[in-house]
């Protein structure tokens, strides 16, 4: 015989039966993943008190379970996250490859990597990468810097001083400040490209003279520096890139492989070019055609670079 339960018996054992349904399910299954957006978002972070901002892409590609690359862009004096961005193009090719891209802002849109500084911008990258790592799932073995101009010359101080934290470095239009290059003792070796045109009169291939404020070091010294510090053999391998576009610039790559613990030293020498982004986006068309005609990209080179290096 069917016994039909009063309503109020009837909610009663479906109450229990639900209260020991959800007992019985294994803790990890409570957890709740915030919703991502993918694409690009701008995003604070408070750091020694203050607000800084930064611009972050995530990737469609990207899951919370699965650890995932991530590349710090810096812009150059007067820029900004979103104007590199739009420059170097990172975005797309992070959809393509799989990583995630961050672009911190400078305060003032400029970037501070004197020690003495309570704003020192190397701590605030620190501070960023363990922030990152708390809203995504960052593989930090995979952790990789690049910068223009003074974004640039802070991706140097970063190799100088935590190397522990990021796997590879590219510097576009920089140099190793002679200042710092005295203190520059990273305790393990550093990966380094630098991507520079022979012709840039804002970051001298030949550097600056060394007792005027802030100099620079020419970029053969700085990639010597870099070469010596990771007991790199002292000849590189030479190749100059095909030119199938006749333009009146070239590309010669010197690579110094079979560096300890697998480091590699890398100069992009874009010969007779000045002070930009090879490959990058530009309102100026001279300038757009030019980067047709040179066939080489900054971003798409550092990306390749980046991804033959891991921390251990």
């Amino acid at each position: 015989m069917n016994t039909i339960l009063p309503q109020h018996l009837l909610v009663s054992v479906l109450s229990i039966t639900l209260v020991a349904g959800y007992n019985a399910i294994p803790a990890q299954a409570k957890t709740i993943t915030k919703k991502i957006a993918y694409g690009g978002s701008d995003r604070q972070l408070n750091f020694q008190g203050r607000s800084r901002s930064y611009y972050l892409y995530t990737p469609k590609s990207y899951h919370s379970n699965r650890p995932m690359p991530l590349v710090l862009v810096f812009h150059g004096h007067g820029g900004s996250g979103h104007s590199i961005a739009r420059v170097s193009r990172f975005n797309t090719l992070a959809e393509q490859k799989g990583f995630m891209v961050a672009y911190p802002d400078g305060i003032g849109r400029e970037w501070n990597v004197s020690p003495n500084s309570k704003a020192n911008d190397v701590s605030f990258t620190t501070a960023l990468i363990d922030h990152l790592g708390q809203i995504r799932n960052v593989d930090n073995h995979r952790i990789y810097a690049t910068g223009f101009s003074k974004g640039a010359i802070l991706a140097q101080a970063l190799a100088c001083k935590v190397p522990n934290k990021i796997a590879a470095f590219s510097s576009v239009a920089g140099a190793l400040p002679v200042r710092l290059k005295s203190n520059c003792q990273p305790p393990t070796p550093v990966s380094m490209l630098m991507i520079n045109g022979t012709n840039d009169r804002s970051v001298p291939y030949r550097g600056e003279n060394p007792q005027q404020r802030g100099a620079l070091s020419s970029v053969p010294a700085t990639v010597s520096f870099w070469r010596t510090h990771n007991g790199c053999p002292s000849s590189a391998q030479i190749r100059q890139l095909a030119d199938g576009n006749s333009s009146d610039l070239k590309v010669r790559i010197a690579r110094y492989p079979s560096c300890k613990s697998g480091s590699e030293v890398l100069l992009a020498s874009v010969v007779g070019g000045g002070h930009f982004w090879p490959g990058g986006a530009s309102s100026d068309g001279s300038l757009n055609r030019l980067n047709n005609q040179l066939g080489f990209s900054a971003s798409r080179t550092s990306w390749n670079f980046f991804n033959r290096h891991t921390l251990p």
